[in-house]
C-alpha cells in the first residue's frame, strides 16, 4: 500500500514538529526567530507543501504534544 500525499505531508509535518522539539531545548542549535509554522515549511519536501496548512500543523502539533506528555 502506497502512502497518499497527505499522508506523506502528515509524517513531515509530525516529523518536523519533533525535531523542532528538540531544537528548542538546545537554543543554539536552533536559527533565530525561527517558529514552529517556519520550521514545517522549511522542512516539507517541495512536492507536499499544497497539502500542508495551518489546520493540519496545528492539529499535528497538539497530537504529537498529547502524545509526548502521556509517555512522560
Amino acid at each position: 500500500m502506497t502512502l497518499t500525499d497527505r499522508e506523506k505531508a502528515l509524517v513531515a509535518i509530525s516529523n518536523a514538529v519533533s525535531v523542532y522539539s528538540v531544537y528548542t531545548k538546545n537554543p543554539d542549535m536552533m536559527p533565530k526567530n525561527m517558529t514552529l509554522i517556519d520550521f514545517v515549511l522549511k522542512s516539507t519536501p517541495p512536492e507536499l507543501k499544497k497539502e500542508v496548512t495551518i489546520e493540519i500543523i496545528d492539529e499535528v502539533f497538539d497530537f504529537v504534544s498529547q502524545t509526548r506528555h502521556q509517555l512522560s
